[in-house]
């Protein structure tokens, strides 16, 4: 005698017209926003089986699964809208099965639904670990492209064409002008993700909704940011401001950081074209260098405040000579040049007011002008004559380029 088929069999037996798999498809897609329903793949013969056998979805069809959730990520489907693609499919098809294959009785009803439900569950896990890894070679593939497009930027020797073209997909426009700034830890920085990050979304923030580029360089972070045009007085005043505007607005930010404080930071003036980001870099590792080798300690530091020094530096045998000539005599007073250099610092910096030099020194306004009248004493050049106060100035400022008297001075250069 002939066993009877048992319910999954004769549940197995009721194949489901391909067309209305097509149209729950559809209305799925539209109703995910629009999105291709090409990425439902086999998903919903997936579920029929389901439903009607109990099987669970096997590693190729789950393998499937994944990589149309890379092709939502490749394809631009947001996250949210692949998996609502999934679960409105499931829900559709849900809805419509029973009047499709017909359940003998409730038991068999729950076993169904408990299959699709699995079945689902695995789907969308699927799905999303595909979009995930996808969105991941991603942004690794994008973080590469950024940093190459960076370093050609900051070395300003690239293909002009091929540079615009590459940096268009970042939001940068090269005939705008650009200023870089730099910021160097002095501590040690152990998230370097999470600093660039953070200052990205501050430096966004502070300059308006215009793209900005971030990373690291030579263990300093990078910013290369919009600046405001040149050309006349007014924007020329503006863009100085914006050029302080951006160091002070990073050195805010990452005071916040937990490691790597205290930072300096130095800004370069903005440029336009491809090459004046390279410019403004230069100016910007230039002040670094300078602010260091200075010891100044100011957290940030501004290319054009420095200009003086880079004057000074372009004939370092002259300044040499004019540090022997002027003040290198200030080492023959009790307790060495170092205290009157720091005098004639203070005094160069309050305006050549004695009252404020002595405040900012904590001294007595006395033990200041006797400083001021020993410094004459000794180099036979007077800071408080103003007919001699520029040398002194300059001579000063040499000593400080040259680290004197921390370092020997080189020897002057011999007379032709």
């Amino acid at each position: 005698m002939t066993r009877p088929p048992d319910k999954a069999s004769r549940l197995s037996d009721q194949l489901p017209d391909p067309a209305w798999l097509r149209r729950v498809a559809q209305e799925a897609g539209r109703g995910a926003g629009g999105v291709p329903v090409e990425l439902l793949g086999g998903f919903l013969s997936v579920l029929v089986e389901a439903a009607t056998t109990g099987r669970r979805p096997d590693k190729a069809e789950l393998d499937a699964v994944g990589l149309n959730g890379r092709r939502a990520a490749e394809l631009g489907v947001s996250a949210g809208n692949a998996v609502q693609l999934y679960l409105s499919a499931a829900w559709r098809l849900w809805r419509e099965l029973p009047a499709v294959i017909r359940f003998a009785d409730s038991a068999t009803t729950a076993t169904a639904a408990e299959a699709v439900m699995r079945a689902v569950d695995r789907a969308v896990a699927s799905l999303a670990e595909g979009y995930t890894a996808a969105r991941r070679d991603m942004m690794r593939s994008e973080e590469t492209l950024r940093r190459e497009l960076i370093e050609d930027l900051l070395r300003g020797d690239a293909d002009i064409g091929a540079l615009v073209e590459r940096a268009e997909p970042f939001g940068l426009d090269m005939a705008q002008p650009h200023q870089v700034a730099l910021a160097s830890p002095t501590g040690r920085l152990v998230d370097a993700e999470a600093a660039l990050s953070s200052l990205e979304r501050a430096v966004v923030q502070g300059i308006g909704d215009r793209d900005v580029l971030v990373a690291t360089k030579d263990g300093s972070i990078v910013v290369v940011a919009p600046a405001t045009p040149t050309g006349t007085a007014e924007s020329t005043t503006s863009s100085a401001s914006a050029a302080r505007g951006l160091g002070e607005l990073m050195h805010a930010e990452l005071r916040r950081a937990p490691r790597g404080g205290p930072w300096r930071i130095t800004v370069g003036r903005p440029y336009p074209g491809s090459y004046g980001i390279a410019r403004s870099y230069e100016e910007a590792r230039e002040a670094l260098g300078m602010a260091m080798r200075l010891q100044l300690d100011m957290p940030v530091v501004r290319a054009e405040d420095l200009l003086i020094y880079r004057v000074l530096l372009r004939d370092q045998p002259a300044i040499t000579d004019l540090v022997h000539a002027v003040v290198s005599p200030l080492a023959r007073a009790r307790g060495g040049a170092g205290p009157l250099l720091t005098t004639l610092d203070a005094y160069f910096a309050t305006g050549c007011v004695v009252t404020e030099t002595a405040r900012r020194l904590h001294l007595s306004v006395r033990a200041v002008t006797y400083r001021l009248e020993r410094i004459a004493e000794l180099t036979g050049y007077d800071p408080t004559d103003p007919g001699q106060r520029f040398t002194v100035h300059a001579a000063v400022l040499g000593a400080r380029l040259l680290g004197w008297p921390r370092r020997d001075l080189p020897a002057p250069t011999p007379p032709d």
